[in-house]
């Protein structure tokens, strides 16, 4: 059954939000990822499951056509489709050659302030909305049209910011995603946890306060500093002495460590990093999971490049693009590795979930 064509003349394709995908990106796939960021989002019509309509004309062939879809993100926003695009539509409204199917973006337009003319705009969006950036509820729509776009290798087309002005083409870099996040109930002590990473970069090290204290220097509590001069020198050394009490008991046992990090150093790769801490603020997708109903243990795989501005830019220069190309596969494997010692739910930069059969 066919699926209904975009018209590239009409008010949905000119004046909307168009999330454009490779013609082979089933609904199945981009309603997996609308549930990973709206946990209420479904199909309120079924891409093919209202009654087919006729297609062609006089002098062409009838073939049915499907009707579009009409997927619920939140209150305010759906997306419908998905439509086909023809090379003379993707001309006509800018869109990658690539680009096989569209989603039409039916939401509130919601915008603040003018965006801060410098800094970084990794995503385009300065760009995009020059007039003022998304804000609530379009904010959250659009910063999930962008990550689907680079999970999915397709692209998004912001709706013209005013008459006569074409709305900006937004192609997110799949590659840009380099981060991955192991959702565990598992919690691993530093020398365990360095050991398992050190299974895919042997050169990962620890990265916890070092040296030791001796205490506070001699005489304290003895002499009174400016300000404490009225006080009772009594006073003074019980309440020093009740502070030595609470730093000797902290030394002696400490608290449970509740976050702790691990780095290598990757040369002019930059540097790649493992965060461990505990989390009960936790993605819709991993909050859903049973075992994290009260929490969970994120291992955040993190590649840190050389310079940061260049990680911010839309367009990163070539240099920092091989740098990361080195660097991916030591966050895929130590993602793998940590995965593999603590099981658990995988997500990438974008909080969805990752299979790690698919890394």
């Amino acid at each position: 059954m066919a699926l209904p064509p975009l018209d590239p003349s009409s008010d949905d394709a000119t004046r909307r939000h168009l999330l454009v995908l490779p013609a082979d990106v089933g609904p199945d796939e981009l309603e997996t990822l609308a549930v990973s960021r709206f946990p209420r989002a479904a199909w309120e019509v079924e891409p093919t499951a209202a009654s087919a309509r006729t297609g062609g004309g006089a002098r062409g062939p009838r073939v049915p056509v499907s009707p579009a879809g009409i997927l619920r993100l939140s209150r305010h926003s759906t997306l419908h489709g998905p439509f086909t695009i023809d090379r003379t539509t993707a001309t006509a409204l800018g869109l990658p050659m690539s680009a096989g199917i569209a989603y039409v973006v039916h939401a509130t337009v919601e915008r603040g302030e003018r965006p801060w003319p410098t800094g970084g705009d990794r995503d385009g969006l300065r760009r995009a909305f020059p007039d003022g950036l998304p804000v609530r509820d379009e904010e959250r729509t659009v910063a999930w049209l962008v990550a689907a776009a680079r999970r999915l290798g397709g692209a998004v087309r912001a709706a013209p910011p005013r008459a006569g002005v074409a709305g900006a083409l937004l192609v997110p870099d799949p590659a840009a995603a380099v981060d991955l996040t192991v959702w565990t109930d598992i919690w691993l002590e530093p020398e365990a946890a360095l050991a398992v990473i050190r299974q895919a970069v042997p050169r990962a090290y620890l990265n916890l306060p070092s040296g030791r204290w001796n205490g506070p220097p001699q005489g304290t509590g003895e002499r009174p500093v400016p300000g404490t001069e009225a006080m009772d020198p009594a006073r003074r050394r019980a309440l020093h002495a009740a502070a030595d009490d609470h730093d000797i008991s902290n030394l002696t046992s400490p608290p449970p460590m509740r976050a702790y990090g691990a780095l290598a150093d990757l040369d002019l790769d930059g540097m790649l990093a493992v965060e461990v801490s505990g989390e009960t603020r936790l993605p819709p997708v991993i909050a859903a999971v049973p075992w994290a109903a009260q929490g969970a243990v994120a291992y955040r795989v993190r590649w840190e490049p050389a310079d940061l501005e260049d990680m911010e830019s839309e367009r990163p220069s070539l240099s920092h693009r091989v740098a990361r190309g080195r660097a991916t596969p030591l966050v895929i494997a130590v993602a793998r590795a940590i995965h593999k010692a603590v099981h658990g739910e995988i997500t990438d930069a974008m909080d969805f979930v990752v299979d790690p059969l698919d890394l």
